[in-house]
């Protein structure tokens, strides 16, 4: 059964690190260590382009590592593949399989978070329906996926003010720009790019945790 060492499901804070496509598993999970030895208090793995088999090596590797540290593990959108490497939940988007397949296929104990975009009706749904953790954007431009729907910070101080559940900031998030979304709400933030693209992953990981560091507080006094 998924999500043993997180029994309560509402942990999930600081940096959240969002794993590259890349069917190089040596570079991964060293990558991935670094930032957890930087202080990222959940992974979650993606990868669209690898084939199962890969996949399934690389997300075992990664639910060990993150074992290690005590930090989540969560799948991207693919419910055969958490349950398979036991993972701590799974993180769905708005064309995934629905929460309660997910909760049914995970147990009651799983992580699972929703991509709610740039909607609070969207993000009202899934914590009707059982949402853990619930993310926004894209807040910032991103080159991961260019495309995506835009969100404003006021939705994270909306949110905040209707639900208690974690809330998730993504898209284009660097060490830069994330001091406002962290004030206006956000208990988490996703990063690809800022992390695993850094000549030192650790440091930078290290960079988005202190933001967190005491709290909101302590953003509030740089802003």
């Amino acid at each position: 059964m998924v999500g043993q060492r997180w029994p309560g499901r509402h942990g999930l804070s600081g940096l959240y690190a969002l794993t590259p496509d890349t069917g190089d598993t040596a570079a991964l999970v060293e990558k991935v260590a670094a930032a957890l030895s930087g202080g990222a208090s959940a992974v979650q793995y993606r990868n669209k382009s690898a084939p199962e088999r890969l996949r399934y090596q690389q997300a075992a590797m990664l639910r060990r590592l993150c074992e290690e540290h005590q930090a989540l593990f969560i799948v991207n959108d693919d419910l055969d593949l958490a349950a398979a490497v036991r993972a701590d939940g799974v993180h769905l988007g708005g064309d995934d399989a629905s929460l309660a397949e997910a909760r049914s296929c995970l147990g009651d104990a799983a992580v699972i978070g929703a991509s709610c975009y740039d909607s609070l009706a969207r993000a009202a749904a899934a914590i009707a329906s059982g949402a853990d953790y619930i993310a926004f954007g894209s807040f910032y431009p991103s080159s991961v996926k260019p495309d995506a729907v835009r969100a404003d910070v006021s939705l994270l101080s909306a949110a905040r003010a209707r639900w208690q559940v974690p809330l998730v900031a993504i898209g284009g998030i660097t060490a830069a720009n994330a001091a406002p979304l962290v004030a206006a709400g956000a208990d988490a933030v996703a990063v690809i790019s800022a992390l695993f693209d850094a000549l030192d992953t650790r440091a930078a990981a290290q960079t988005f945790t202190d933001l967190f560091v005491d709290g909101r507080h302590r953003v509030r006094e740089r802003l």
